[in-house]
């Protein structure tokens, strides 16, 4: 009875320390995956200021735009004045709802009308990653947004009108390449934002996604990435996209600048090749292997 005891109690330890084992492997996975999903997110590009803190994620990039000032928040682990003290749950919420832990609507500066779009997974590695990032305690400056465009209630109408949370749906008429880019660009990588118009009252221009912004906020030219106009990009080739995504050099040999080039630094420029390859399919620009097409966004290649 004494040796059966022994051996129970030695295969629970076993199975204990096994499975706390194979907990701490998965968490490490999670993170390692969640660096991977800040990245093609671009969060550092938008929340780290170094005239502000310096230091990483810790918010407080002013973001010009027609209805006031918007500062980026402190994403740091900290727990009072960063995210280390919301759950996943609350999290996922921010990220796909635009609602903050309090119950208050965040201003569609941050762009959750596009992180609606992401896999329950990625939010989840996401989380798990921001949780390691060393605290930054120093909030954010506040909003400088004039009435009535500060009232966080009336982001409810504007949700109503604009916001559509629905989650990504892949196309099954198109290739798994082709559902990764459109996942990308539509979801996590949110280059809808920015390459697309906006209507007086900062909603999307649905009817002309991509079709870029004569001017924006910061007094750029954001272009067009579409194939269907005489802008430069629809030029290009699909090994063109790919290199100037990784390296931000253009066919003509200049290299992207301004909000651009930030993007390229923290965000395109870490993405895997099999990502940027991806992208470059869901815009139309398919490889030698693969027929040209005139419409972006869709994908001959019989797949």
């Amino acid at each position: 009875m004494r040796t059966s005891s022994y051996l129970t109690s030695v295969l629970s330890l076993t199975l204990l320390v096994s499975s706390q084992a194979y907990a701490g492997n998965d968490q490490a996975d999670s993170v390692k995956r969640g660096k991977y999903v800040m990245d093609i997110g671009g969060c550092v590009s938008c929340h780290t200021d170094k005239k502000y803190k310096g230091k990483e994620l810790a918010g407080g990039l002013g973001l010009p735009t027609p209805f006031g000032t918007f500062y980026t928040p402190n994403i740091t682990s900290d727990k009072e004045f960063g995210i280390g003290s919301w759950d996943t749950e609350q999290f996922i919420q921010a990220m796909t709802k635009g609602v903050s832990p309090d119950g208050s609507h965040y201003f569609p500066a941050f762009p959750y009308t596009s992180y609606a779009k992401m896999t329950r997974q990625d939010l989840v590695d996401l989380k798990a990653y921001l949780d390691t990032v060393p605290p930054v305690a120093k909030a954010a400056p506040e909003h400088d947004v004039p009435f009535p465009f500060n009232v966080r209630e009336g982001m409810m109408v504007w949700k109503a009108l604009f916001f559509d949370d629905s989650p990504f749906k892949q196309d099954p008429s198109k290739s798994a390449e082709w559902n990764r880019g459109a996942y990308l660009v539509n979801g996590p990588s949110h280059c809808v934002e920015c390459h697309s118009p906006r209507n007086l009252l900062g909603g999307l221009d649905t009817e002309n996604l991509l079709a870029g912004e004569p001017k924006s906020p910061e007094g750029e030219k954001i272009p067009s990435l579409l194939n269907s106009d005489e802008s430069k990009f629809s030029k290009w080739s699909h090994t063109d996209t790919v290199f100037g995504l990784q390296m931000g050099m253009t066919p003509e040999g200049d290299f992207l600048g301004g909000s651009m080039g930030k993007v390229i630094a923290n965000t395109t420029g870490k993405m895997t090749e099999a990502d940027l390859k991806a992208i470059a399919a869901y815009l139309g620009k398919p490889d030698n292997k693969k027929t040209a097409t005139n419409e972006p966004g869709q994908d001959k290649s019989g797949s």
